[in-house]
């Protein structure tokens, strides 16, 4: 029952006064919602940028360290096994990687700044620094279907493409935004295009296709992250299946470690760093 007709009125209270209440009670909560935004009043679809940008908050944290294993597969079906620790700070603008298995590559360590515009390298065995040329981020990691600019691109999902926004679909049994991004004129990327399937649930992207930098339509690898996990409060793929659909080979990455957001010492992404 509406609540003006339980008012505790008068009897000899005017009419009038009870009939301007009833105007009052029904029509002014009409008024209120005229100057609510109508986002707040029915919700507000995301643009293709805000979606992006949602999905690279959660790519690139404040800092990061982990322990990873990296198994390629061979056309052949031959596998090999490295391991790796790596440290990221700036939100992916910095990182540092540092094997630590096997034997032959232990102490081998790559430092990529600026988004992975300026790579440098180390060899234990020479106990030397190079600084590798500037297309080098389009070069495989150790043989690997992971380039450099797979792994230390850093805001360049932002900053290198235009986002177009598809129409949403299920993969790999999750609901996703589909986003389509297009390298911008004047930026270097080993990639014409990516189409990136990014989960409403948590924005973390569970595919991504890859398109040949000179051909819009040549679908060049895919990256499949699987194994969520929540890991200080970061949704975290806890597998990372890269597969290369020219060479018919794959390479995965699995978290064996991971820490979100802890001290990290700027002295450790430099040469000095790069030796210790």
């Amino acid at each position: 029952m509406p609540l003006y007709n339980n008012f505790p009125f008068n009897k000899v209270v005017n009419k009038r006064v009870c009939k301007i209440v009833k105007i009052l009670y029904t029509f002014v909560p009409l008024c209120l919602c005229a100057f609510v935004p109508s986002s707040i009043l029915f919700g507000q679809d995301l643009t293709a940028n805000e979606i992006i940008k949602k999905a690279n908050d959660v790519i690139n944290q404040k800092t990061v360290f982990g322990k990873m294993k990296m198994t390629i597969v061979t056309t052949s079906g031959k596998k090999r096994e490295l391991f790796y620790d790596f440290r990221s700070k700036n939100r992916g603008e910095k990182n540092l990687n540092k094997y630590t298995a096997p034997r032959r590559i232990m102490g081998q360590a790559f430092l990529m700044l600026n988004n992975a515009d300026d790579i440098w390298m180390y060899n234990p065995r020479t106990n030397r620094v190079r600084k590798l040329a500037t297309h080098a981020k389009k070069q495989k990691i150790q043989g690997s279907d992971f380039s450099y600019e797979d792994m230390g691109s850093g805001d360049s999902f932002i900053e290198d493409f235009n986002h177009k926004l598809m129409p949403d679909e299920k993969k790999e049994g999750h609901d996703c935004y589909v986003v389509e991004m297009t390298i911008k004129e004047g930026r270097d990327s080993n990639y014409s295009r990516m189409i990136a399937w990014i989960d409403k649930k948590n924005y973390l992207i569970r595919v991504i296709d890859y398109y040949d930098e000179k051909n819009r339509e040549l679908l060049k690898k895919t990256l499949i992250q699987s194994d969520l996990k929540i890991i200080d409060g970061v949704p975290t793929a806890m597998k990372m299946t890269m597969y290369n659909r020219m060479d018919n080979t794959k390479t995965e990455n699995e978290v064996l470690e991971i820490k979100y957001n802890i001290r990290i010492d700027d002295n450790i992404f430099t040469e000095r760093g790069l030796k210790k």
